[in-house]
């Protein structure tokens, strides 16, 4: 088959099955084409094709988590418009490239190279039948009302602020299992360090599953959302951490389904910090680093810091004391002495030769409580700016911030990517 004639079969024909048979014939190679949630709509394998890790897509309906992953944080993908990708537990290298209608990216087609020939294919060809099979695809999914008719695609929506009144939310998740679903927390789990072992089987999904009734895990911007409810153990979580390298934040409590998109965005904030400055698994909850996801929304208003403060910071720099740190503590234990040495290991008298130079050489107005709030958030600001982070985090120690190399796709492309799938 030619060009010619597959496009000749998409003015005759409106069956997207079809289509994908004449572009693996055109190529001569297995064929198949994934939504945009990753789902496999269509597929074609010649007579005689055995392969695990397609089969594995094909008889689950869907992609593996860290397939997925690498299509939505692909770089050479956005860049380029195709990505090549080989796996260890296949001879054949995989060429994958989105489908794009009207501007929307509404899928993406997978082609296995069984000839080692698809580098040479001609781009306008390739690009001809990507164009032709997104238009297929778009029309097919709005023709049978599956565009943000599921419960994924109705989360989806949600997530990206499509809705403009819980109303109307509520009506279209009416239909779902998200009618009656009151889950009480997120858990974000990144898959940046996720390496999937198993072959033609997504390990962790299933892991997640059987472990967390109910909570119905689905990838979104590369991570996993997974909804938690009160009969949940949380300590369940540890292990999948440990054994498949996962990056996990635990989200603040969801009042309702509704405010999933403010809640997802709090969350993605605190995953994003620990990203930088952890290159090992965790498993940690918002609300440990609650005060400091605030201060550091303020940490370029040096116009909040009383002069004071200010003035005691640079001393504490050109003499390598710790004046700061314990203004922190005597504020925080409302100018309780004995908690005050208790938090900072210090003795009694270290602290009262402290605190009284603090109010005499530096004039800090410790006894006015009117400038207590003002005093603390002073101090906090400049401990944040001399890198005392932990100083606000509670249960956890954090690593020093470094470069995060989340550009995985080239890093786990072609050879070092074991088990992306199809």
């Amino acid at each position: 088959m030619d060009l010619t004639a597959f496009l000749s079969d998409f003015f005759r024909t409106d069956s997207l099955n079809q289509l994908t048979a004449d572009a693996a014939e055109l190529f001569d190679c297995p064929v198949m084409v994934v939504d945009d949630s990753f789902h496999a709509v269509s597929w074609h394998m010649p007579a005689g094709f055995q392969d695990r890790p397609f089969q594995g897509s094909v008889d689950r309906g869907e992609l593996t988590y860290e397939a997925s992953s690498l299509l939505s944080s692909s770089a050479s993908l956005a860049q380029q418009g195709e990505l090549y990708v080989e796996l260890a537990d296949s001879p054949w290298q995989r060429r994958f490239s989105p489908l794009i209608a009207s501007g929307i990216r509404v899928g993406y087609l997978v082609l296995v190279d069984v000839h080692g020939t698809l580098r040479q294919a001609e781009r306008r060809d390739l690009t001809a039948v990507e164009s032709v099979l997104a238009k297929q695809l778009f029309f097919e999914s709005n023709c049978s009302g599956l565009m943000f008719n599921t419960a994924e695609e109705v989360l989806l929506h949600l997530l990206e602020n499509k809705f403009s009144t819980e109303a109307l939310f509520l009506l279209q998740a009416s239909s779902t299992w998200l009618a009656d679903f009151r889950p009480e927390r997120v858990a974000l789990i990144n898959l940046g360090l996720y390496h999937n072992l198993h072959l033609a089987e997504d390990a962790l999904k299933s892991e997640l599953t059987y472990a967390f009734y109910a909570s119905h895990p689905f990838l979104y911007n590369d991570e996993v959302l997974l909804f938690l409810n009160r009969d949940h153990d949380l300590s369940a979580l540890e292990p999948l951490v440990q054994r498949y390298h996962l990056c996990v934040v635990i989200s603040d409590p969801l009042d309702s389904l509704y405010a999933l998109p403010q809640v997802y965005a709090a969350t993605h904030e605190v995953m994003d910090f620990l990203l930088l400055r952890s290159s090992h698994p965790f498993c940690v909850r918002a609300e440990q680093l609650h005060a400091l996801m605030m201060l550091r929304r303020l940490q370029d208003r040096a116009d909040l810091i009383a002069s004071e403060v200010s003035a005691l910071a640079h001393y504490d720099a050109a003499e390598h004391t710790q004046y700061c740190q314990t203004l922190l503590a005597y504020l925080l234990c409302h100018h309780s002495l004995q908690e005050t040495c208790q938090r900072l290991y210090t003795h009694r008298n270290t602290v009262l030769y402290r605190i009284r130079r603090m109010k005499e050489d530096f004039g800090i107005p410790l006894d006015d409580p009117n400038r207590h709030l003002e005093l603390l958030l002073s101090v906090s600001l400049e401990l944040l700016a001399q890198n005392q982070e932990n100083l606000f985090v509670h249960g956890l120690t954090l690593e020093t911030p470094r470069t995060m190399p989340h550009a995985v796709d080239d890093a786990r492309s072609p050879s070092s990517s074991p088990s992306t799938q199809p």
